[in-house]
Formats: structure tokens, sequence, C-alpha cells
């Protein structure tokens, strides 16, 4: 039976109901949220004289839960304006409404009884054949569903979001005892295909995978920690971006989530699972229940393992938890020899080895961290789960590793990781001895451009399901390669497409990777029919190599630098008029010269997850790889569509002057830096590179043809120079902007405006790029600049001045 999804009902609008009802809104279905009624009036309704039947009391519940939701930051939504597409609701009043909905999903809060309450009430209105499924994190599912009709049954399931629903990609399907097998498969195939998620199908046991392990892993440390004398800074250091893990590593994480939210599940496995050879380690920690007790329990109490406090000099200062005599103290810096060895090597996966050979207390830390993680999870195939890829995508996609336990036991070698648990005291389990013996020294390899895994029924490694929707590069790089330098590689995906990838640090574009574009162009012209520029790392690119610029500047090699920029413009060029469709893939940081190639490419096939913008202000200058040019011929296609030309000139101006970056790909249209009818978003990151190839097929079979150079761009002259120059005069008589900010937007406002021209003109696209290299390089001689690309480089973050 085909199932379409226009419209969703969720239950339930607290942080994680509010947030799965703005992701549903993001992929734009309809969606009705509904809660509880109050019992009483508040004091602001008493003021209006409002009584308990008015309709702004009884969703009041729901419309502040949400009102809320919405003003958080990072915002659950890509584009406030989709929130229009969630209509609110009271579970009196609005219930029967269930019955025109597609899909129920039940987020009430985790107490049996009252979830059993609401699905009573929900089967009074459900149509039949209605998905309904359930976001608890640990309730088993039998009990949940008692009582319930046949039909409730075999369309009941778990579908557990991971907060906030619209970052974390787990979505964990665990289907009920009675569950259709097409339902099951449905859900997993909308998590992945619509909601961008990594759907994984979990087995009805406490915590599912994600929790099950994450919390092992968490409590594991909480144990070592006191064991080996460590500092929670110390574990923070050795558990964050050296392994693959976010910045706020363990401790800092846990601040954040809430250690009463850690707690609540880790006492659940820990009552739930009594067979679980790990038992003892679910037990808190002494420390562990006096910071309970204290209710020291992360940021929402404004302390936990770190506290922020205020010194003398009115600065704020991150004090750290002693857990040995619970005081806080100074955070001091945590250094090891061993990080030190890693400092050259930029893959994640090759530095576990390096890391469990530590001569340190940081190696002591790694060999028994690792080896409870190994010794943990070969036991609970088949008990969480039958296939071992399953754990390893939960813990990539809920709480964001960059390799899961089976990956990592795989780089550091399957016969080390064996040595590392026994060296604990403890032994491999069976299938991993036998899988061993049969001469397979890998959990994981790679086929054909395809992942395999080592399937333990049939002793033997078996492809991974539901990747031929994806074109993962990693898998095909050597193995595709057609050309590569020091800053891309450029690999044949098929179909008479290539694509470069980025190879530079943080994918900065340096003269290395426009030498690579350029080249991936005269082959595809050649040999092939398309071209996509896109990569699988954190970021596409942070934008252009601000490094080379500076000593360029600092040592006043301008005609070099004049010749760089005009490189860089005329690569941008090439990707506009060449003679193949040109797609980029942009997600994560699209920012400078990263934002400007996709501004140049004939279609963007962006992630929803993408934050493009042209931030070159933020380092003293303007855009000079064709942004400025760029954002200025935007403008003037829109001249046709709005009589007051001026208005929209400036609205593309301040999106550079103001530096704007995007929230989201969503967002990024408003801004007119993707455009609506040309580009697309995709919310599934892992199916960007696949879209994208596809496109340039299409594109590349419907007789693509190269869109003759522009010669028709209108600028304003000096009418719109001279509503540019009153501006900044303002602003910075007002200090709203230092002497050099003015200096920079001047510079762009003679750009955007065409020059002095005393009429408005149409120009070539070459004419603004000169106008626009001109400019940029004259800031290049301003010690203003130079000093905040330097302190750019040196921080990370841009200077004001």
């Amino acid at each position: 039976m085909k199932r379409i999804i226009k419209k969703v009902a969720v239950i339930g609008s607290g942080i994680m109901g509010s947030g799965i009802a703005c992701h549903f809104a993001n992929i734009g279905a309809e969606v009705l949220l509904l809660d509880i009624v109050p019992r009483e009036l508040n004091d602001k309704e008493k003021a209006k004289g409002l009584t308990l039947q008015d309709k702004a009391v009884r969703n009041r519940m729901v419309n502040d839960n949400l009102t809320s939701a919405l003003k958080s930051k990072p915002s659950p939504i890509y584009n406030q304006k989709f929130a229009s597409r969630i209509s609110t609701g009271n579970l009196e009043d609005d219930i029967s409404k269930i019955k025109d909905v597609d899909w129920i999903i039940e987020v009430v809060v985790e107490r049996l009884d009252i979830k059993k309450s609401v699905f009573e009430n929900i089967e009074k209105h459900r149509t039949p054949g209605t998905l309904i499924t359930s976001n608890t994190s640990g309730i088993p599912i039998h009990f949940m569903n008692e009582g319930r009709s046949k039909d409730f049954q075999e369309h009941f399931a778990v579908t557990h979001f991971f907060n906030p629903p619209r970052y974390l990609k787990l979505f964990e399907v665990v289907p009920g005892p009675d569950c259709k097998k097409e339902v099951v498969d449905f859900l997993m195939m909308y998590g992945e295909k619509f909601l961008g998620k990594t759907s994984v199908l979990a087995k009805d046991t406490p915590a599912f995978i994600g929790n099950r392990i994450g919390i092992f892993g968490i409590q594991s440390l909480f144990h070592q920690v006191k064991e080996l004398g460590m500092t929670v800074e110390e574990v923070d250091k050795l558990t964050g971006p050296v392994i693959g893990r976010q910045k706020s590593a363990t401790f800092r994480t846990v601040d954040v989530v809430g250690l009463d939210t850690l707690v609540h599940v880790a006492n659940g496995i820990y009552e739930n699972c009594p067979e679980d050879e790990a038992h003892d380690l679910f037990k808190l920690p002494e420390f562990i229940q006096t910071m309970m007790d204290n209710k020291w329990l992360g940021s929402k109490t404004g302390q936990g393992f770190y506290k922020k406090v205020k010194g003398d000099d009115g600065k704020s200062e991150i004090l750290s938890l002693d857990l040995d005599t619970m005081e806080y103290t100074e955070s001091k810096k945590a250094k090891f020899a061993t990080l030190e060895e890693t400092k050259t090597v930029d893959k994640v996966a090759d530095r576990f080895p390096i890391l469990v050979n530590g001569k340190d207390k940081a190696g002591e830390f790694y060999r028994k961290n690792f080896a409870s993680l190994f010794a943990y999870v070969q036991h609970r195939i088949p008990e969480i789960s039958d296939e071992l890829y399953r754990i390893d995508d939960a813990m990539k996609a809920g709480f964001g590793w960059q390799h899961g336990p089976f990956e990592i036991w795989d780089a550091i070698g399957v016969e080390k990781g064996i040595e590392l648990i026994k060296a604990e005291g403890k032994e491999p389990a069976k299938w991993v001895t036998e899988m061993v013996a049969s001469g397979s020294n890998s959990f994981y390899s790679v086929k054909n451009g395809a992942t395999y895994y080592y399937d333990i029924p049939s002793k033997k490694q078996v492809k991974k399901p539901g990747q031929d929707a994806f074109i993962i590069l990693d898998n095909i790089r050597k193995s595709n390669e057609v050309w590569k330098n020091s800053g891309v590689v450029v690999e044949d995906l098929g179909d008479g497409i290539l694509n470069v990838e980025f190879q530079s640090k943080m994918n900065t574009i340096g003269g290395d990777v426009l030498a690579g574009i350029n080249k991936a162009i005269d082959l595809a012209e050649k040999d092939f029919q398309g071209l996509v520029v896109g990569n699988q790392a954190a970021n596409f690119s942070v934008g252009a190599n601000i490094g080379m610029i500076f000593m360029m500047a600092v040592e006043q090699e301008y005609d070099e630098l004049n010749m760089a920029i005009k490189m860089f413009q005329d690569t941008m060029m090439r990707m506009r008029y060449s003679g193949i469709p040109t797609i980029s893939a942009p997600h994560g940081m699209a920012l400078g010269g990263g934002c400007e190639l996709s501004l140049h490419a004939d279609k963007v096939v962006a992630a929803a997850e993408t934050y493009m913008g042209l931030v070159e202000f933020g380092v003293g200058v303007i855009p000079g790889g064709g942004g400025s040019k760029e954002m200025t011929l935007r403008a003037s296609d829109l001249f046709r569509k709005d009589d007051v030309e001026t208005n929209v000139l400036r609205e593309h101006f301040l999106t550079i002057g103001t530096a704007k970056v995007s929230t989201s790909a969503y967002e990024a249209f408003d801004l007119n830096l993707l455009q609506k009818g040309k580009d697309i978003v995709v919310v599934n990151k892992d199916r960007q590179i696949a879209e994208a190839k596809k496109h340039a097929v299409l594109m590349a079979e419907a007789g693509y043809t190269q869109p003759p150079k522009r010669n028709d761009i209108k600028v304003l002259g000096k009418q719109a120079l001279g509503m540019f120059l009153v501006g900044t005069d303002s602003m910075n008589a007002g200090h709203y902007i230092s002497e050099h900010d003015k200096k920079i937007a001047n510079k762009l406002a003679y750009v955007m405006a065409g020059g002095d021209l005393s009429e408005a003109t149409k120009v070539s696209e070459q004419y603004l790029l000169d106008l626009e290299r001109e400019a940029f390089l004259s800031l290049c001689t301003e010690r203003k600049t130079l000093e905040r690309i330097q302190h750019m480089l040196k921080t990370g973050k841009p200077l004001r001045n």
C-alpha cells in the first residue's frame, strides 16, 4: 500500500514535541500540535479577565511551548516562515482533528499510565490504518499498546528522535510485537529519505541502541576518571575532537544535556538490565550522587562539572569541579605527550593506533576506555541489534561520533583490540574469536565503492543495505581517482560526471584548489559531460586561504596578489561559462570563497544544514572572488520586479556589509544566495553527492549549452553611491561602525553602484569584476585590514576596529 504523509499530529508540545513538530514543518508537512488544557489561570490571564473557557487559556500550554521553541537557539526550524505550517490545539477541543492526519506521534511525559491514557483517547478518534508512534526513550512497547485494537497494534512502533530533532540524525525505529513489516519498512525509509535521518532498526530493549551504548560510555568514564586520578579537563581534552567527537567532549556535554537526564536513563538501564555483564557500571559513583543531591545539574542550574563565575574585575571565568574535594577550582589546561604525536595526523581514524600506544596517562586512559567499550559492544549483539553496523550508525548519528565502536576497533586493529580487552581481564566474544579464526581481520570492508560488514550468522562480509542512494567518497576515492594535487582529488562518479573534492585544511580555497577546479573543468569538457564540486567533510569550505593573502600583502607583493585574485575570479567565471554543467554541493559552512563558488555554479544542490554567507568584511575586505559582482548582478535581475531599485540594491549590499550567514539553506534563498527555481535543497546530506550527480546528468542529457556572458547588468551609479555614502557616514557618526568599517563599506558601495557613473548604465560582469578586484587590493594595503587578517589567523574569530 502506498503511503503519503501530508499531515502529522504531534501529541505533547514540550521541548521534544515542539522540536519534532518543527522538523516535520521543515520538510513541508502540515502539523497539528496538541497539549493539555491548563487547570488554572496564570496572573496575566487573571489581569485580562479571561476564564478557563477562553481559547487563549485552553491553548496556552501548547502556544507557549511552541513560541519558546521557535525563539530558542539554535533554531529548530529552517525558516521562521515554516512555522505557519504548524497549527495548535488542545487534547479536549481538538483531539477529533486527528482523524484527518496520516501519522500520530506521541511525545508526552515518560509515564506509562499517562501514555496509556493518551493512547486510549487517540484510539477513539484515529482513522484505522493511520500510523501511530511513540517517542519514548525506553518504556517497553508491549506495555504501551496493551489493550489497544488489532489495527492500532499493527500500526504501532516507537520512533525515537534525539534532541534536538532538527540537528541530531539518529532516528531509532522500534517495531511493536504486532507491527506490520510494511509499516516498519515505511518508517525506516521515511526517516532516511524525508526526515534526513540515519534510520536505525532497534529492538525493544531498555534505552534501545544509542542510549544503551552512549550512557555506558559515559558511566564507564565516570568510574575510570577516579580510578586514573584524572581531572574533568583532562577527560574532556581526551574525548573531544582528537577522537572525532564534539568539542564539548564528555563533561561539558553532560552539563548541556543535564546530569539529571543522564542519571534517569542510567538508572533505567540499571533497574531493567540485571543480566548485563556491566550492570554495576550503571550504578552512580558517589561524586555523581553528591552532584544530584546538590542540584548541580549543569547549565540549567548554573553549575555542573563546570561553573561560570565573574571575577573581581568583572570578567567571566570558567571553574571546574575537583572530583576529590567536590569544590570548584580554576580550570587548568590539559596537555599530553601522546596528543602531541597526533597533531600532524589529519584523519581521525589514523590517530587511534597512536593513541592506544601512548606511554603516558593519556595512553593508559585510551587503552582502558577502548577496551571497556569494545568488550561491551561485542556482547550487545544480538541483544540490542542483530547487525554490528547498526550500533555504529546509532553512535555516529545520535552522539556525533565520527567513528562508531566497531569502526574504531577496526582502526586500531581487531587483534590489537582483543589484546586490549584481555589486558583488562575480559575476554572477546565467541563470534569475534570465530571471525578472526576464519581469516577475517576486520569488521568492515569496501568492494566496488560499497561498504560491507561482517555478518555474524553467515560468518562472512555482507553488503550494508541502503547504500544505493548514496555515493560515499571515502569508498571511491582511490579506485575512481582521475587526477589529484595537494588541494583536490578529482573522482569519476560514473555516468560521465566528475567530482572535485577539496582536500585542503578546512577546505580553504588557495592556488592548488583553484588549479584543481580548472583542471577538472578541462577534463570534463574533454572526456566527460558534467562536474560536481562537493565533499563529505564537516564543512564545504570556510573560504579563501587568508594566510596566503596575508603573506602577499605583508610582503607588498601586490602584482602577485592581483594575479591570485584574478585567478580566483577567472575560475569562478569558468564555473559559470564552461562547456559542461557545473553543480555545487555545499553543506555546513560555505563561507566567503566557498559561497562565491556556489554563486557561480550552474546549479546548487545544497544540504539543508548549509550556513552560507559572504563574510569577508570580518577580515577587512570585500568579496573579491566574484561575490560583490554577483550580488550586484542578482539585485539588477530583480529590478524589473520592483520599482524601488535602490531598496533592492541596498538589501544585497547589507547582506555583504553585515556579513549575513544563513542559518539553513532555506534562509539562503531569502538572502538571494540561493535562487528559487534553479537551486534545490537536500534534507539528507548523505544523499547530496548522488543528488548533485543526478542533476548534472539531467542537465547534460537535456543538451546543456553554456549561457551567454552578461553585458546587461544595470548599475545605478551616483544615485546609489550617494545613498550608500550618506548611510555609512551616519553609521560612523552614530558610532555603530568604525572608521575602517566605513572605508570597507564605501569600497563595496563603489563596486555595487558600478562606480560614480552619472546615470544608470548597463555594464558587463568583467567591468564589475575589475572594480571588485581593485577595491579588494586597495583594502589589502590598509594596516587595519592586515591586523584583522592576523587576528583571524590566530583566533579564528573576526576583529572589529
